[in-house]
């Protein structure tokens, strides 16, 4: 099992525990060990007992129940309790603020059993019956039910892409061609996919059933003639808001790229093809070359040991200048974040230190002091102005009260952005792509802000955020304010997320000069000192 499917299991044993008041003590031991897996891609697989035990918050209870999992595929006391539970009970602990006492309640003393009878009970204003709920839950509970129902057969692009890379292979291999491609929104890298679309250029029946789907995703192959495979991976591979008029094709042709010469336009790449907005810079041979994952230099925003990582300081960097990278950020949880471990002043003052002696160490490469400091309910960063003072950069993100309106969520926001200290905007909505919708704000007022205070906005490379959404990064742009990479990592394998941001980066057209993170070392280092002198100076 991966670490993933592992982590699932032991948060849905917990879960189930709590449902059905086992050991609380038991019930958080567990919880937290998937909390730590969940962050972490860290390979468990092979690992005896032993190894298990020695893994940060793993105990022997844990390694017992890990060890079990992988060698037996399942956990007794997770199927001793999905045996008491009815199924529909279970799917409601998949509801978002709905935890498993809440759940309890809902089946014990409504009698839900079910997501579909726990909307019709919202409905008919029967959750406002409750010790402890209200009319202001209910609608939540409704508005979360509704989000569910939506994301049901959805994927993460990055859970699928390795699969579907996979079935290209097979087919070619299967059917003695290479033209064989991916298309649809997997070929124009999607942040979310309901469908794995094929393109297969054959006059035999296609069948994959030999292939194994674990992922339970629905494939779909489209057959053409060789002669029309390009013209077929156009039309497939293009989004239903953008087309072109008049568009000609020719059997001749050997790429797209040919195909678009024969239209007299610039090649647009599939990620753009979206909508009609690209057409006319194709036209006029101006789209600008888009970011590649080769033209960044450094890694920001990333967490350790010192907070709720992995894998510690020292691990992160080497790894890091392992890569190729020039430089790490570092940026740990802020004091608030209790959740996380975050950091009091002692402990910043501790990490400082240590960054300072593994800088020596591995030079030229080079750790800067970051910090991902919560922005409070009132929009302040929660250290104070000494502490501050000690970083070199900030990255500054909601953790906390997400469900504000757009207009206190905007105005926290734009407090935090004017603040002197803040370098760049952390995941700007907060949003769990399937899991939890960004809390709302104004794009165009909070991108203003960071223009007018001179902020960098993250896009968090983290395939479950992908925050800032790449719809809004041609208005970054044409207010001049540039995007910063970062992959939020709290192991090492996390660093690889970069790819992924990549990817939705080009989507909203971001250029290598426009990026943050592909300036080299002593540019960064510029920055980050040109912004030091003038906080000092006022």
């Amino acid at each position: 099992m991966s670490t993933e499917e592992i982590a699932k299991a032991l948060k849905i044993t917990a879960q189930l525990m709590e449902l059905h008041e086992v050991n609380p003590f038991k019930i958080k031991s567990i919880a937290n060990a998937a909390y730590k897996l969940d962050k972490t891609d860290i390979d468990l697989n092979g690992k005896s007992l032993q190894e298990l035990e020695q893994i940060e918050g793993i105990g022997k209870g844990i390694a017992a129940k890990i060890n079990e999992l992988q060698t037996t595929g399942d956990l007794k006391e997770l199927s001793e309790m999905v045996a008491i539970t009815p199924v529909g009970v279970i799917e409601m602990l998949r509801i978002k603020g709905i935890g498993p006492k809440k759940v309890r309640q809902l089946w014990k003393e409504l009698e839900v059993e079910s997501v579909g009878e726990l909307l019709y009970a919202c409905n008919e204003n029967r959750l406002i019956t409750l010790k402890g709920f209200g009319a202001k839950t209910q609608a939540e509970v409704k508005k979360q039910i509704e989000f569910f129902q939506t994301n049901i057969g959805k994927f993460h692009y990055a859970s699928v892409e390795a699969f579907a890379n996979e079935l290209v292979v097979f087919l070619k291999e299967k059917y003695k061609t290479d033209l064989v491609s991916l298309t649809g929104a997997m070929r124009r890298k999607n942040e979310i996919i309901d469908s794995i679309e094929l393109l297969i250029a054959t006059d035999e029946n296609v069948a994959i059933d030999s292939f194994e789907n674990s992922h339970r995703v629905k494939v779909e192959v489209v057959r053409c003639s060789a002669n029309d495979f390009y013209k077929r991976l156009y039309e497939t591979t293009n989004a239903p808001e953008f087309k072109i008029d008049d568009f000609k094709f020719s059997e001749s042709v050997k790429s797209e790229q040919e195909l678009f010469a024969l239209n007299q336009l610039q090649y647009i790449v599939p990620e753009l093809r979206e909508n009609t907005a690209v057409i006319d810079l194709a036209k006029q041979n101006k789209i600008p070359r888009l970011i590649e994952l080769s033209d960044l230099k450094g890694i920001l925003h990333n967490h350790s040991t010192y907070s709720d990582g992995m894998n510690t300081l020292k691990e992160m960097a080497v790894y890091c200048k392992e890569l190729g990278y020039e430089y790490l950020g570092i940026c740990d949880h802020s004091q608030s974040a209790f959740y996380a471990e975050g950091l009091k002043p002692d402990r910043v003052a501790e990490q400082h230190k240590e960054i300072e002696e593994l800088n020596k160490q591995l030079f030229p490469f080079k750790i800067f002091k970051g910090i991902e400091s919560d922005i409070l309910n009132d929009g302040s960063l929660d250290y104070s102005e000494d502490v501050l003072q000690s970083f070199d950069f900030i990255v500054a993100s909601v953790h906390s009260n997400l469900k504000m309106d757009k207009e206190k969520a905007t105005a926290r926001l734009i407090k935090a952005i004017e603040n002197p200290y803040t370098t760049i905007l952390g995941h700007p909505t907060g949003r769990l792509l399937l899991s939890r919708p960004g809390y709302p704000i104004d794009h165009q007022k909070v991108i203003d802000a960071c223009a007018a205070n001179d902020v960098i906005i993250e896009l968090n490379a983290h395939p479950y955020r992908l925050d800032i959404d790449w719809r809004w990064i041609p208005y970054c742009l044409e207010k001049g304010v540039k995007i910063s990479i970062n992959p939020d990592a709290h192991e090492k394998s996390g660093y690889h997320d970069m790819y992924f941001g990549t990817c939705v980066a080009r989507k909203g057209m971001l250029t290598k000069e426009m990026c943050f993170n592909t300036l080299p070392l002593a540019d960064i280092e510029l920055y980050f000192n040109k912004r030091k002198i003038e906080r000092k100076n006022g």
